[in-house]
């Protein structure tokens, strides 16, 4: 005690403290020696020796390793987000650390995040969040009476009237009422019921959901998922985690990627060998690919699944973005509606839309939702169950749903600015499609369809023979190491087409057209220079 504790005394009081901490627990150490400045114990070898010791006794095989994971997680991959991505972020920190590269900034063309490329969020749908993310506002004259309207009806369907509280898991009542209105709009009269629609946290949510609920058998008899090729990777990953059947059907690229019933049927009769499909997901307007899909095919499509016993999924959160002239959105519920009883009285269909593309770009937000008709009423209940599971979507995303599907309307004093700023995010991305589409077109050895629709190109790129023997000894797909390649060349992120699907021997790239039409400028000037540098490399 005090300064009479002898040496072998200290050391002892050391052993212990490193005990503790080895042990992962706060070591009682007021009689340890006061340290020489702060921060820092003087330690003698022994004690440190000791610690080593049981750190290594303490430290034993972990539970959970890459061999006892669960392997369908371990199966999942998502290219939108996968190494190039990884790399990219490398890449950044590198920058600003100092280090020197051909470029000065990276610039992420590989993922849909609208406002992450600077468009600047539509000004009503922000203030009805604001309003009922902080209520003291509506007493404000900043905000104009449409906005507090939609805001206090809002927070009237809140537990507490308040964004911070749980909703149904199903979402808030007077939010589904709107969406069904909203659908009646769109589709010109074709009834929605309230009851049918589920608000999600995005589109993603609601179409896992659904897989989830869809899936199961073993063997043959396991279920068959068909998915478009090229399709969104949020689809093979979602199969991969649910060990359900991947059964891939193939967008005809020489005809602007239409989908042929005929290589639909291709496609089921040679899957039935293996698994028992019974999920038929259409992508319209297409991720990655752009095409919108005319009456003619949906109605073909349609009549496909009513033949073949197939549950319908449509996915289509780009219905607001079609831009070629000709091109019309046409929704898979209302083309099923005027095909008569027969087909809307029984093909089940879950349609999905999201707060994210569009015009909003809202992605953050994560708000959406699915609309599923003709399903079995004790399916419904078995639903909701699933659902409960996680509670309820973010009540600020559902908030954000309301107004993509109740915007104002015209004699409402928010009107103006709001089309004003709808229209001018829409023109601004044909724009865009149509310039991409012609700097790529004009490019050797590079080929773009018509961006009708959605926010990305899909080119097709000429990979020379030499550059693939060379991607195949770094164990890369040869589309893989052209991307590696353009970002570290470059700094452009874009995502392999082998992460969408694509026919064997034939090479792609996904881009964005978000950017800035400047900066979108400088993006294909630098592709452009990049492919054919990389064309005379390995000619």
């Amino acid at each position: 005690k005090g300064p009479g504790v002898c040496r072998s005394g200290r050391e002892d009081m050391a052993l212990r403290c490193a005990a503790s901490l080895a042990a992962g627990r706060q070591p009682r150490c007021s009689r340890l020696p006061r340290p020489a400045r702060e921060g820092t114990v003087r330690w003698s070898s022994a004690a440190k020796a000791s610690a080593v010791k049981i750190n290594e006794k303490a430290s034993r095989e972990k539970i959970l390793t890459l061999e006892s994971m669960n392997p369908q997680v371990k199966a999942v991959e998502y290219a939108v987000r996968g190494p190039i991505v990884l790399k990219a972020g490398e890449i950044e920190k590198e920058l600003r650390k100092g280090i020197k590269k051909p470029f000065t900034e990276v610039i992420k063309a590989n993922i849909g995040d609208a406002h992450a490329m600077g468009q600047r969020p539509i000004t009503f749908l922000r203030q009805v969040v604001a309003l009922c993310t902080y209520p003291n506002l509506l007493d404000s004259p900043s905000f104009p009476e449409d906005a507090k309207k939609r805001a206090r009806r809002i927070l009237q369907g809140c537990g507490g009237n308040s964004l911070g509280s749980y909703s149904a898991s199903q979402g808030i009542n007077c939010i589904r009422e709107d969406v069904a209105s909203y659908i009646e709009r769109r589709d010109g009269g074709v009834p929605a019921d309230p009851d049918n629609i589920y608000l999600t946290t995005g589109a993603s949510d609601g179409i896992a959901t659904i897989l989830k609920i869809l899936v199961s058998g073993g063997g043959k008899s396991r279920t068959g998922v068909m998915i478009p090729i090229p399709q969104y990777p949020l689809y093979s990953a979602a199969i991969s985690e649910l060990d359900a059947i991947q059964v891939n059907y193939y967008l005809d690229e020489e005809n602007c990627w239409a989908l042929d019933v005929n290589e639909l049927r291709r496609s089921l009769n040679e899957a039935k060998a293996y698994c028992n499909p019974k999920v038929l997901c259409i992508i319209n307007p297409g991720n990655p690919t752009g095409q919108v899909q005319n009456r003619k095919c949906i109605e073909d499509v349609i009549h496909f699944a009513w033949e073949e016993k197939l549950f319908l999924l449509a996915d289509e959160v780009y219905q607001d973005n079609v831009y070629s002239e000709g091109c019309q959105f046409h929704s898979f519920k209302k083309i099923l509606y005027e095909m008569g009883p027969e087909y809307y009285n029984n093909v089940e269909l879950a349609s999905f839309h999201s707060t994210s593309k569009g015009y909003m770009g809202e992605c953050g937000y994560r708000g959406g939702y699915m609309e599923v008709i003709n399903l079995h009423p004790e399916i419904k209940g078995q639903l909701v169950k699933l659902l409960s599971v996680r509670l309820c979507p973010p009540v600020s995303g559902q908030a954000a749903m309301d107004i993509v599907v109740n915007p104002p309307i015209p004699g409402e004093e928010s009107y103006s600015q709001f089309i004003k700023e709808k229209e001018s995010v829409l023109n601004n991305l044909a724009k865009k499609a149509k310039l991409t589409e012609d700097m790529f077109n004009k490019v050797p050895g590079i080929h773009c369809n018509p961006l009708q629709g959605a926010m990305y190109a899909f080119p097709r790129i000429f990979i020379p023979s030499k550059a693939i023997e060379e991607a195949k000894a770094h164990k890369m797909a040869p589309d893989m190491f052209y991307c590696m390649k353009l970002l570290e060349e470059t700094g452009i992120c874009v995502v392999p087409g082998s992460g969408f699907g694509q026919r064997e021997g034939s090479y792609h790239f996904r881009m964005t057209i978000l950017p800035p039409v400047e900066k979108l400028k400088i993006v294909l000037e630098k592709v452009k220079d990049f492919h054919i540098k990389f064309l005379e490399k390995y000619a």
